[in-house]
């Protein structure tokens, strides 16, 4: 709970629906924000301005981390040494929090697919009309052998693919849901929900679990978050419906 938020609330002219309403969002989404999710950056500053009170003052934990010295690495959100070290709830929040678009470009992403928890929130958000888009590799495809070849692990990669595949074919019954299989070379792997995106490079000689990952989010066009997009999208059409 974001008591800041709360008590500024109260003690303003504003309500959940009206400043849902001058902001352009759900009443839903403010809910949430006072529950403790933190709004975009062009959300927080109008919020501020409309309670009349300083940004700082209701996101002191966020205001901390501001002063960057160059703009144009304000979209980097947090950096992790290894992709193990990704919180579980960090991706429980980039799934769940996701209102329109949920991609996933990987080779075999099996460690989300044997998460029962996440399975269930992207059926969820599947539901709720979040257009649900996953890449996998072809299990055949001589990048997926390259791949497993440089991790030292061979034809394992083959077998996760299968082994994901199986456990995210529910999904498919799902409308807004779809699973297409790829045939490139993947220097990384994209886990996006809405504007934020996990990307895990990929590094020669060890598995993707032990490769870093950065939090990006996209904030303005030409941004780096908007590279992996346009890579994600060129992928995906490039794959066509092949599942």
């Amino acid at each position: 709970m974001n008591e800041r938020l709360r008590a500024a609330l109260d003690s303003s002219e504003f309500d959940e629906a009206s400043i849902a309403t001058r902001l352009g969002v759900d009443p839903k989404t403010v809910e949430r924000w006072i529950a403790g999710r933190i709004p975009y950056p062009r959300y927080r500053s109008s919020l501020a301005r409309l309670l009349n009170i300083d940004e700082q003052e209701l996101w002191p934990h966020i205001a901390q981390r501001r002063p960057l010295p160059m703009q144009q690495f304000a979209e980097i959100q947090a950096a992790y040494a290894h992709r193990w070290a990704v919180p579980r709830k960090v991706w429980l929040r980039l799934f769940g929090s996701a209102e329109r678009e949920i991609d996933i470009l990987a080779y075999a992403a099996l460690f989300l697919a044997e998460d029962d928890g996440i399975l269930r929130i992207l059926a969820d958000r599947a539901r709720a009309g979040v257009r649900v888009r996953i890449l996998l590799g072809k299990s055949d495809s001589s990048h997926v052998a390259e791949r497993g070849a440089e991790e030292g692990i061979d034809n394992a990669i083959a077998a996760k693919i299968q082994n994901a595949l199986a456990l995210y074919d529910p999904l498919t019954k799902i409308d807004n849901t779809e699973i297409r299989l790829h045939s490139t070379t993947l220097y990384a792997s994209i886990y996006r929900g809405d504007n934020d995106l996990l990307i895990n490079a990929h590094t020669y000689g060890s598995t993707a679990s032990h490769a870093p990952v950065i939090h990006v989010r996209h904030t303005t066009p030409g941004d780096m978050a908007e590279t992996y997009l346009t890579s994600f999208e060129q992928v995906w059409t490039e794959s066509g419906n092949n599942f």
